[in-house]
C-alpha cells in the first residue's frame, strides 16, 4: 500500500505547473461570475492567469472583505457557486464570518495529512475538534472518511468520559489540538486505563518540540498541519518532519504584509492563498499568518513547495502617540523611493511619550531625505535611521511594538 494520499504528490515541477496552469484560468472564470468578486476581477483575462506569478497582479481578499461581502450578499458573501442550501453545512466563525462544507471527495483535502500520519482503515480517530457552528470538526471527520477510518466523534471537554470512550473503543488515533492529548493520556493513566493510541494529527495550536518528544516516549507519533476554517487544508508535516508540505489543492504565495507583492525566497511575509475548490475559489485569500518558503523538496518523497509553518501573525497594526499605523501604510512609504528596499516601524515610550522610529534600508540618502515620505505615509512624524540592505531582521515584521503593557 502506498504512502501517499494519489499521485498528485509526487509529480514532478513542471507536472504540478502545468496542472495549474489549465485549472487556474477555470478557477478565475468560476470567479468573476460571483457577484462578491464583481468589482475586484473586472477586466481580468483569466486566460493571463496561469501560475502564483500571474496571482500577483490581483488583489488580495482579506477577511474583512469576507465580513463586507456577507453583508451585501447573505450569507456567504457572493463567492460560492452554491447558495448555501446547496452545501452539506454551513458553520459560524467570529465575526461573525460564514463558510460552507461539503461532506464528500474529501471537501477540505484533511485526507492526506491524514494519510501521511499514516491513518487508515483499521484505524478509529478520536475527533476532539470541537463540532458546534465551527467547521474544525467536521473538516476532520471528512479526511477521516476519506483514508478509510472510523470516527469517536468526541468534541471537546468531558476528559474522563473521553479517556473511559478512547479505552473501550480502542481508538488506535487522536485529532485535536496539541496539548488537549496530553490531558486524556493523563486521565487516563490516573484512571488506570491502558490506551492503544499511537498516531496523533494535531493543529489549532502550537506544537512544541518537547509535547512532540513527550508522545514520541509514549509511542504516539504525532504531526501538525496548517489549517482555516475557510481554506481547509493548506500544509501538512509528513514523517520526514522537515517543513510544512503545502497541499496539492492551493496555491500558496508569501507576500510583504500590507500588500501583495511576493517576498524574495526564504523571506518571511504573509501567507495568501487560491484555492482550487470549485465550489468555493477563495482567490489570493490572506490568512493574516506569517511564514515562509523553504529550499528543496521533503525527503519524504513529496514534492510540492514547503513553507516553515506558522511563525506569528501579520496584522501589526499598532497604535501609536494615538493613530493606527498599518502594514499597508510602511509599504506605502517604500513604494514611493525606488532606493529603499524595506522599512520597520518600531514603537517605543520614552518617560510616559511614545516614540516611533522608521528604520530604512536603502542605498544613500539621510534622514531629511525621508522626513516629508514619513509624515505623508504614516501621518506621523518620527525619527529616521538609514541602515545597511540586509540589516533588517528577517521576520516578516514591518511594525514591531517593543512597549511594555505590564
Amino acid at each position: 500500500m502506498s504512502k501517499y494520499f494519489d499521485d498528485l504528490e509526487t509529480r514532478s515541477a513542471d507536472e504540478r505547473a502545468a496542472a495549474i496552469a489549465q485549472a487556474l484560468p477555470r478557477q478565475i472564470e468560476r470567479a468573476q461570475a460571483l457577484p462578491g468578486y464583481a468589482a475586484t476581477l473586472s477586466g481580468v483575462d483569466p486566460a493571463a492567469i496561469r501560475g502564483a506569478h500571474d496571482l500577483a497582479t490581483l488583489p488580495v481578499l482579506r477577511k474583512s472583505d469576507l465580513g463586507r461581502a456577507q453583508a451585501a450578499h447573505a450569507p456567504l458573501g457572493g463567492l460560492t457557486t452554491r447558495n448555501a442550501s446547496g452545501f452539506a453545512h454551513v458553520f459560524q466563525s467570529p465575526g461573525p464570518i460564514y463558510e460552507p462544507g461539503g461532506d464528500s471527495d474529501d471537501w477540505w483535502r484533511m485526507g492526506r495529512f491524514l494519510k501521511a500520519c499514516g491513518v487508515g482503515k483499521g484505524d478509529i480517530v478520536q475527533n476532539c475538534f470541537g463540532y458546534h457552528l465551527t467547521p474544525a470538526g467536521m473538516i476532520f471527520e471528512n479526511g477521516a472518511r476519506a483514508v478509510g477510518a472510523a470516527v469517536l466523534p468526541a468534541g471537546t471537554g468531558q476528559t474522563e468520559l473521553q479517556a473511559r470512550a478512547a479505552h473501550d473503543v480502542g481508538v488506535t488515533a487522536y485529532a485535536g489540538t496539541p496539548d488537549y492529548l496530553k490531558i486524556i493520556l493523563d486521565k487516563a493513566a490516573e484512571l488506570g486505563l491502558n490506551l492503544n493510541i499511537t498516531k496523533a494529527a494535531v493543529g489549532g495550536g502550537a506544537l512544541f518540540p518537547s509535547l512532540r518528544q513527550e508522545y514520541a516516549d509514549r509511542g504516539i507519533a504525532c504531526l501538525q498541519c496548517y489549517a482555516t476554517a475557510d481554506l481547509g487544508n493548506i500544509a501538512y508535516e509528513s514523517d520526514a518532519q522537515d517543513g510544512m508540505i503545502v497541499d496539492e489543492g492551493v496555491i500558496v504565495e508569501i507576500v510583504t504584509p500590507g500588500t501583495g507583492d511576493p517576498v524574495g525566497p526564504g523571506e518571511v511575509g504573509e501567507v495568501v492563498v487560491t484555492t482550487l475548490n470549485p465550489d468555493y475559489p477563495l482567490i489570493r485569500f490572506a490568512t493574516g499568518d506569517l511564514s515562509a518558503v523553504m529550499d528543496g523538496v521533503s525527503p519524504c518523497g513529496r514534492t510540492n513547495m514547503r513553507i516553515k509553518g506558522w511563525m506569528g501573525r501579520a496584522d501589526q497594526t499598532t497604535k501609536i502617540k494615538g493613530m493606527f499605523v498599518r502594514p499597508e501604510q510602511v509599504a506605502a512609504l517604500v513604494a514611493r523611493h525606488d532606493e529603499i528596499s524595506r522599512a520597520r516601524v518600531i514603537a517605543t515610550r520614552e518617560g510616559e511619550m511614545d516614540v516611533m522610529t522608521v528604520r530604512i534600508e536603502a542605498d544613500g540618502g539621510d534622514a531629511d531625505t525621508y522626513a516629508g515620505s514619513v509624515t505623508e505615509a504614516l501621518k506621523l512624524k518620527g525619527r529616521i535611521e538609514i541602515v545597511a540592505r540586509g540589516s533588517l531582521p528577517n521576520d516578516g515584521k514591518v511594525i514591531e511594538d517593543q512597549r511594555s503593557y505590564d
